[in-house]
């Protein structure tokens, strides 16, 4: 049965709030992590392993089977526990009284949170039409900025005026009792007959497994490409994003409350616009000519790096924050259309699978060695260049975003002969 627009933009709109307590989660420690240095006396690499590949590491390794098991049990309830899951960690980090104790709680954040995406993602291709797809998804990746301007902006002064246990457990806990309100509130989308019973020719749902399924979609070059793009525009947005409140401490001295509010402004409305406009325009671009879903991630992200370049180097605070506005406006434009792209390339019974592999690449190459590998950059260059390593570290990433503009072009040749073989 057909739900109502209301109902399904409500859903949206739920959906979006849960990705939102989501990165809520997920970026509280990058705020916190300066104050967190300093107490449990830790070193740069330490703060890139707790922010990136412990994190990653867990979430990419649960979310494949959650996501299979999304393309075929109820994808509310699976969300929904995830959520409590998950927000009942990053209370957790909280109570902790050693690095150890940090690592592993941010462990089980990474856990819970790998329930959320894929099954988010499948329910809403469940609930739009293809043509409307990435402007939907859109909506729903804009909580990531979101969540990242409540997360600094709330994170930064809860630090300042409370210290930075306290800020965990007052971010963590409200999740716990939106769950149940999305438990109530939100229903599952039924399937369709052929999303239960047909699939692709050669991939049937009762015979497929995680090889087959790996198989298929890496048979097609323009995922290969796109998959490669994103996990090398992640790599540096993410280094970007979870050094970016030591980057305005240590060159700009800045304090944790005004990296709060400015940092938490600049990436929340600048991430959700250009997530918004990202889906929005590949949309309304590829009527006719499905290749733009990859050339509008590779041309913003060309129009990014002059930006970048201004914001690591420019001497002026006020100049170097507005420069990295425009940058994040580009930056985060990939994220709708590559997964409205992916979803197109296969089967319906294989959506919340794609998204999981999509993602496993994103967050395993962007999230989990983005941060590591700047901290390890960072302790490498402080004894010649003291406060200034962290600078020179994150131009060292412009790299990773060349490579990804090449290869979202590249993706966008073979997007034609892939939707025309599936």
């Amino acid at each position: 049965m057909q739900q109502s627009k209301g109902y399904t933009r409500f859903v949206l709109f739920m959906l979006t709030l849960v990705y939102i307590f989501n990165f809520i989660d997920r970026q509280i420690l990058v705020i916190l992590q300066e104050s967190i240095k300093v107490d449990l006396n830790l070193s740069d690499t330490q703060l890139g392993l707790l922010s990136g590949l412990s994190f990653a590491i867990f979430y990419v390794v649960m979310g494949v089977p959650i996501a299979r098991l999304a393309d075929k049990k109820n994808r509310r309830n699976i969300i929904a526990v995830s959520l409590v899951f998950w927000s009942g960690f990053t209370a957790l980090c909280g109570l902790v009284n050693n690095y150890i104790q940090l690592l592993l709680a941010r462990i089980g954040v990474g856990i819970g949170e790998a329930g959320c995406s894929p099954s988010a993602h499948s329910m809403i291709s469940d609930y739009y039409p293809e043509k409307k797809r990435a402007t939907a998804l859109s909506v729903y990746s804009s909580g990531i900025y979101i969540g990242i301007l409540f997360g600094f902006s709330l994170g930064g002064w809860l630090d300042q005026t409370y210290g930075w246990r306290i800020a965990f457990i007052a971010i963590g806990l409200p999740g716990i009792l939106f769950a149940i309100i999305f438990y109530l509130l939100v229903k599952e989308p039924k399937r369709s007959p052929m999303n239960a019973d047909l699939v692709d020719s050669n991939l049937k749902l009762s015979q497929a497994t995680l090889f087959s399924q790996v198989s298929y979609l890496f048979s097609k070059p323009s995922f290969v490409f796109l998959s490669a793009a994103v996990g090398l525009h992640t790599f540096s947005s993410f280094a970007l994003g979870n050094w970016l409140p030591a980057f305005l401490s240590r060159i700009h001295g800045l304090s944790t409350a005004q990296i709060g509010l400015y940092a938490g402004l600049i990436v929340g409305i600048a991430g959700a616009l250009g997530t918004l406009l990202g889906g929005y325009l590949a949309d309304r671009l590829s009527v006719n000519d499905k290749s733009w879903y990859m050339k509008v991630p590779g041309y913003a992200a060309l129009i990014a790096l002059p930006f970048l370049l201004v914001y690591y180097l420019y001497p002026s605070v006020s100049i170097a924050l507005a420069a990295l506005f425009i940058a994040y406006a580009c930056l985060s434009s990939f994220l709708a259309p590559s997964i409205a792209i992916t979803h197109s390339l296969v089967p319906d019974n294989m959506r919340a699978f794609s998204s999981s592999i999509l993602f496993l690449v994103l967050n395993l190459v962007g999230l989990g060695f983005g941060p590591l590998v700047v901290g390890m950059i960072s302790d490498y260059l402080a004894p010649s260049y003291g406060a200034e390593s962290i600078r020179w570290a994150l131009v060292a990433t412009l790299v990773a975003n060349i490579a990804a503009i090449g290869l979202f072009f590249m993706s966008a040749k073979h997007i034609k002969n892939d939707l025309t073989a599936n």
